[in-house]
């Protein structure tokens, strides 16, 4: 710019150019565009913004594209119009509201206590009988696309919410089965194939019928569709025999023997799905203890007693023998209801009502008994009294029993000190003794002795003498008659100074007259 343009600017008399003119056009093209955006990404938030609310989901609906065969309800991919089987959770995301319409629904809520059965709407339809939906293996959950065709999904949902398109699938509520404690639950099949041999109790694992295998107490979720679970009580029971009945026998000489009998039972839980078959009764629900009541304990109750006790008198029946009956019936009760799956704990007779003609004895007999143990009770509470009197005195006695057992101890000291004393005493006496017993032996043997010796002079002595006779009667020829008178008249002659006597029958002469006659002379024995 020169110096002179300058100097014009400056002089105040320069007045430049309005641009107006040139940039109104363009600023109202800025104002136009930011409202054309504004009204866009209003229409955006208002038609395209798509927002799942919190336990929610969006059913998707295209509008645009292929249309559905007439036999599917529903779209297999984006590329055909009609509901989709995807479905949105919870969030914000954008779609198109001309290709896009959607539909907003709560989650389907599985609430606690009860458990969800799926309903499959879509896919192929079943072949006659046959009412389970069938899921692919390679993709077993359902909410994933694992279900091929319509029909009762077999797998249940626990409680919890789930995200289920309820164009795809119905859901029903039913309660879980609650299997009490003491209680099995017997598993019927109600869905698996046909059994190879349906003429048995129990169905093969995985086939139609009633399981062996059972469930135990809990909470069992499991599809009702599926699978039938009946309650069997495997606890302890108690029932009488002869409840609104007359339960009884005719004994062997005719007699009627009523009786009442308490039996504890229970089902063995082994067994319990066997038993359940085997004595179920539509009429009676899952109870089975009426039927085992009356066709297992009460027939083998009856045919014991009545088979038994026809062999037993009624006398019988009031002594020893009935204990016997009693041990016997209990034992038989066992042995045959253990086979059938029921277990005996306890079957005992309560009562046993015998005839008048045989009871009436008995219990006076009975009365009798009771009278005497209440009196030997009342004797042996009079000895309990007695002996506590006695403690009680003992107690007062204590002191002086104290006193005299140390008298007692003491007089029993020196007894013991002077007995010691007395047997050393003794046993001088005894040493003394026995020593003197040696000396009396001692001298004995001397007496002894000298007696031998004496007996041996007197006897050669007399050897001596009775030589003496012998040479003496040699003498008078060996007759010793004549030996004899001729001593006694030496010793008679010595004696005599007179004699006066009647020689004819003196007694005194009958003496000599034995001389009168001279026995021949005897021969002299023979030397040696």
């Amino acid at each position: 710019m020169s110096d002179s343009q300058d100097d014009y600017r400056s002089s105040g008399r320069y007045r430049p150019k309005s641009p107006l003119p040139v940039a109104l056009p363009q600023v109202g093209s800025a104002i136009i565009g930011v409202i054309l955006l504004i009204i866009f990404m209003w229409s955006c938030v208002l038609y395209w913004r798509l927002e799942v609310p919190t336990e929610h989901i969006a059913v998707l609906i295209k509008k645009t594209g292929k249309d559905l065969p007439n036999d599917e309800e529903i779209a297999p991919n984006a590329d055909y119009k009609g509901v989709q089987k995807e479905i949105l959770s919870e969030g914000v995301t954008w779609k198109n509201p001309y290709s896009w319409d959607w539909e907003i629904h709560p989650q389907t809520q599985i609430p606690q206590g009860k458990l969800g059965v799926l309903i499959s709407l879509t896919g192929e339809d079943l072949p006659y009988g046959e009412y389970l939906a069938k899921v692919d293996p390679a993709n077993p959950d359902p909410l994933k696309g694992g279900v091929t065709t319509k029909g009762i999904v077999p797998t249940p949902l626990v409680p919890g919410r789930y995200s289920i398109n309820p164009y795809l699938f119905k859901v029903e509520l039913h309660d879980p089965v609650i299997i009490p404690s003491g209680f099995k639950g017997i598993r019927t099949n109600l869905a698996g194939d046909i059994a190879k041999n349906p003429n048995t109790l129990l169905s093969e694992p995985g086939k139609r019928g009633v399981q062996k295998e059972v469930y135990n107490e809990g909470t069992v979720y499991l599809n009702p569709y599926v699978e039938l679970i009946s309650m069997v009580d495997c606890m302890s029971q108690k029932f009488n025999l002869a409840v609104n009945k007359d339960m009884g026998f005719q004994s062997k000489d005719g007699f009627w023997i009523s009786l009442d009998a308490t039996i504890e039972y229970r089902v063995m839980p082994e067994h319990a799905a066997e038993v359940y078959v085997t004595y179920n009764n539509q009429d009676n629900g899952d109870d089975i203890q009426d039927e085992i009541i009356r066709k297992v304990i009460t027939p083998i109750a009856r045919s014991y007693c009545r088979v038994e006790g026809a062999k037993k008198s009624g006398r019988e029946f009031m002594d020893e023998n009935r204990e016997v009956f009693e041990n016997q019936f209990e034992k038989v009760m066992r042995e045959k209801c253990m086979p059938l799956g029921i277990e005996i704990q306890r079957a005992s007779i309560t009562k046993l009502f015998p005839p008048d003609q045989i009871a009436s004895p008995l219990r006076d007999r009975i009365f009798a008994t009771q009278q005497r143990d209440r009196f030997l009770k009342e004797i042996e509470l009079q000895k309990q009294e007695q002996t506590f009197a006695s403690q009680t005195e003992m107690t007062k006695l204590q002191p002086d029993l104290i006193k005299a057992d140390q008298e007692v101890n003491k007089i029993t000291t020196q007894a013991k000190r002077e007995q010691l004393v007395a047997i050393t005493k003794a046993n001088e006496q005894l040493a003394v003794s026995k020593l003197r017993l040696e000396a009396s032996k001692d001298e004995a043997e001397a007496i002894k002795s000298r007696g031998l010796a004496e007996a041996d002079i007197i006897r050669f002595q007399n050897i001596a003498e009775a030589a003496g006779w012998k040479q003496a009667v040699l003498s008078f020829g060996g007759n010793g008659h004549a030996y004899a008178a001729y001593v006694l008249n030496q010793k008679l002659a010595a004696s005599y100074k007179k004699i006066i006597a009647n020689s004819a029958d003196s007694p005194l002469m009958d003496i000599f007259k034995t001389f009168q006659d001279q026995p021949e002379k005897q021969a002299a024995p023979e030397k040696k």
